[in-house]
């Protein structure tokens, strides 16, 4: 099945490259192949050689690097351009063509039947170059193309019985799960080829697509670290593990080194200046933070209550905020155990009721919260704190009173 057999084509070096603040130089473009082949993607998909002299350099170089993912070059439908990518070295060509009336019109200005006869010559003729080359056919803007005549494009392309992979692309982001399902399933019964899937994410679905595709018969997603990309980019590496791992977490265990992700987000987002979103799939700043004192509960429990993902596979730490008016007495009385206080129920509980109606008033952070606990644990009950207010930070629950993310200065208690 695709859902347990598939390969990431990782398009960082030819989607990403399209991201507005994308700008990457070749030491930085051999840095992030590196990376991204060190966390385990199967394939790098690079920049057209024909975009620029240099990006045609920059595909030689990571070419000779020897890594282990297949590296790959995306171009059009054209002799010319498939030699000038033939001549860089790398594993395989991705052609691209696009079918909807709207590119045919105002971009390459073919007829379907031109599509097909020029794909009738391009095809054959590269694979007579190379006859062990990966070569992948796809239609571009799948999802506003006619259906049938898409189906006469890629059943003419199959029957030539000389590509690995037929490409579906949503290059505008407006396909639903549904429709992503009904095409992948409709190629998957009529075509023999593998099926790859490029989904942008303009209308939020670009993951939920990825999915939707593999679980149609699809072997084969394109993604961008952060789903970096032209305007809201595509399918991100990260999205794309963290639905995955939620669907077989052995699986994606033994293929991906989970534990790199985080690095290699910070380095791709320091790269085109900006930051990782709070809600970011796994390694956002909230991912794993839990709030409300009924969660809180269930986690120090059984995490798994309340996370599909466990932090530990991906390298981080979950994290229970308690300086809130939600906060509940079991995370106050754990943040008591890890700074080594003893106090009863009755007191975690008292002081628990005394935090949430000073966090009716103002702000409070963990050091206001720890300085109550002490003074407690020390037999003082305090009414009125004088607290100065500062942000909110989270428990660490694996470690003993170490710092949490963004830590804030608090003043302290009085004695």
């Amino acid at each position: 099945m695709s859902l347990d057999n598939y390969a990431i084509i990782e398009s960082t070096l030819r989607e990403g490259e399209q991201f507005i603040n994308a700008d990457f130089n070749r030491e930085q473009k051999i840095r992030i192949a590196q990376a991204l082949d060190e966390f385990g993607v199967e394939y790098l998909e690079l920049t057209s050689p024909l975009a620029s002299p240099g990006s045609a350099e920059d595909l030689r170089a990571i070419t000779r690097l020897g890594l282990d993912a297949r590296i790959l070059t995306h171009v059009r439908c054209h002799r010319e351009d498939v030699q000038v990518a033939l001549d860089t070295g790398v594993d395989g060509i991705d052609v691209v063509i696009g079918t909807s009336s709207q590119l045919r019109h105002f971009s390459h200005g073919k007829s379907i039947d031109q599509i097909i006869e020029l794909a009738s010559d391009v095809l054959p003729w590269l694979r007579g170059q190379v006859p062990d080359m990966e070569l992948r056919f796809s239609t571009e803007d799948s999802f506003r193309s006619e259906e049938a005549e898409l189906l006469r494009v890629y059943l003419a392309v199959d029957r030539l019985g000389v590509v690995n992979r037929l490409g579906i692309a949503d290059t505008v982001g407006i396909a639903s799960p549904g429709q992503v399902s009904r095409l992948v399933g409709t190629l998957r019964r009529l075509t023999t080829a593998d099926i790859e899937f490029h989904g942008h994410n303009d209308s939020g679905c670009a993951i939920a697509n990825a999915f939707a595709a593999l679980e149609a018969g699809a072997t084969h997603i394109d993604t961008s670290v952060l789903g970096i990309g032209e305007r809201n980019g595509i399918t991100s590496l990260g999205g794309l593990i963290a639905r995955m791992y939620t669907h077989d977490r052995a699986v994606t265990q033994g293929k991906y080194r989970l534990d790199r992700l985080r690095t290699l987000e910070l380095m791709v987002a320091e790269l085109v200046g900006v930051d990782i979103p709070f809600n970011n799939f796994i390694t956002g700043y909230s991912a794993f933070t839990h709030k409300a004192g009924i969660h809180a509960k269930a986690i120090l429990n059984a995490p798994e209550t309340y996370e599909a993902l466990d932090p530990q596979d991906f390298g981080l730490t979950r994290y229970i905020s308690i300086a809130h008016r939600l906060t509940g007495w079991n995370a106050v009385k754990s943040r008591a155990g890890q700074l080594g206080l003893s106090l009863s129920n009755d007191q975690i509980k008292a002081l628990t009721q005394h935090i949430k109606a000073l966090a009716d008033d103002k702000r409070l952070t963990l050091s206001d919260v720890d300085n109550l606990l002490r003074v407690w644990a020390n037999g003082h009950e305090i009414s009125d704190c004088g607290l100065v207010l500062s942000g909110v930070e989270g428990l660490r629950m694996a470690d003993l009173a170490l710092p949490t993310p963004n830590p804030q200065s608090a003043i302290g208690i009085p004695q």
